[in-house]
Formats: C-alpha cells, structure tokens, sequence
C-alpha cells in the first residue's frame, strides 16, 4: 500500500475530517503539523504546487489536494483504488 502524507494545523476542523476518513477506510498515516513549523509549511507548499491551505493529502506521490478533494475522490470510489494501487 502507498504511504499516505497529510499535512495540517492543530486547530484546523478540515484536517481533523480528513484524518477521520482515513482512519474509518483503515489508513494510516503521517501527520505533518505545520502550525508552527515554517520549513515543514514551505515543503507543504512546494509538493502541492503552491498551495498553502491544510490539509494537503498525498497518498504516494500523488498529490490528492485538500479535505474535500479527498472526499470526493471516496464518493467516486477512485479514493479506493488510488490507496490500493
């Protein structure tokens, strides 16, 4: 299975249901607080493209983008097949 990174704020509620879809589909993860980590954000920001909004999902290298990119992506059952592959 690919490796799923997430990265996020603590007081981010977005972050906190993207986790939570992972966890019910069985995934685990890793978690990159970037609250108050200015080299961990610019990393964020230069794997997703210029993106600066938490959460940033990527499940291998592919970037999924954010919270609801990720659920829709599970609504249209591709979210399986992307963790799977």
């Amino acid at each position: 299975m690919k490796p799923i990174v997430i990265y996020t704020k603590s007081w981010c509620p977005y972050c906190h249901s993207a986790k939570e879809l992972l966890r019910r589909k069985g995934r685990t993860f890793t978690e990159v607080d970037v609250t108050m980590d200015r080299e961990a954000e610019k990393k964020m920001v230069d794997r997703s493209g210029g993106r600066r909004t938490v959460p940033q999902i990527f499940i291998g290298e592919t970037h999924v983008g954010g919270c609801d990119d990720l659920y829709a992506l599970d609504q249209s059952g591709k979210l399986d097949e992307l963790i799977a592959a």
